[in-house]
């Protein structure tokens, strides 16, 4: 199912990325299932979220962080693709398959395993801004109005939501920017849930790059839905 195939604008560039792919959750807002291989028009979750990445000639590496169990036979479907253990949270996925890069790549991106429809562009944007030094996130501006509560549910304050912004993956960064942040989390005992957000613990530049809502994170049943007729509309 996996293709290889050129990006618009990728022929000559000189850039290696390693793309690496938490997908060990053990789905539990989906009834437990290994949401990596539930399909979507006849194909897994996992196939849709790799195959933007795969269509890319500077994307040399894909590490896939799985759960325990079969890994669906993914491994080998390209040559770039290889699985490992995942870890006991996401950022100990992201650990585990970065410790694993073999490639000589100088960009790291992130992308989670549940989300299907990374747009191309978004991908391009943040690899290149990534390319040149900054680490680059994909994500929407807040719509709705956010509201700050303490312990115990009363609203503190109202943020203007245009600061605001929903972040998704990918997230991409230079690699040695990636590998600092990886180490300072270890070293601190620290597990973000959000890789920028370690990168921003170094002091490092991140800029948020504009993608789109149909860049949807699987997380319970009725996201299935959304997800089909995305694909119904020709919206993905």
């Amino acid at each position: 199912m996996y293709r290889v195939a050129r990006a618009p604008g990728s022929r000559g560039v000189s850039m290696k990325v390693a793309v690496l792919v938490p997908a060990a959750g053990v789905g539990r807002r989906m009834g437990g299932v290994r949401k990596p291989f539930v399909e979507v028009a006849g194909r897994s979750i996992l196939d849709w979220a790799l195959s933007r990445f795969l269509d890319r000639d500077d994307v040399v590496e894909v590490v896939v962080a799985l759960g325990g169990g079969d890994a669906g036979g993914i491994a080998g479907e390209d040559p770039r693709i290889r699985v490992v253990e995942g870890g006991d949270s996401r950022f100990g996925s992201v650990a585990s398959a970065f410790d694993r890069v073999e490639s000589p790549a100088t960009v790291i991106a992130v992308h989670d395993g549940a989300r299907p429809f990374p747009p191309a562009a978004v991908i391009d944007a943040c690899i290149r801004l990534a390319a040149s030094g900054w680490g680059a996130v994909a994500g929407i501006g807040a719509v709705d109005t956010v509201k700050r509560t303490d312990n115990a549910g009363r609203i503190v304050a109202t943020p203007p939501r245009d600061v605001l912004w929903c972040a998704q993956t990918p997230q991409v960064f230079p690699r040695d920017v990636f590998a600092r942040a990886v180490a300072h989390c270890r070293a601190a005992g620290i597990e973000p849930t959000d890789d920028a957000a370690m990168v921003e613990k170094l002091g490092e530049e991140v800029r948020m790059v504009p993608s789109s809502a149909t860049n949807l994170k699987i997380t319970r049943p009725e996201d299935l839905v959304v997800a089909e007729t995305y694909l119904a509309q020709g919206l993905v």
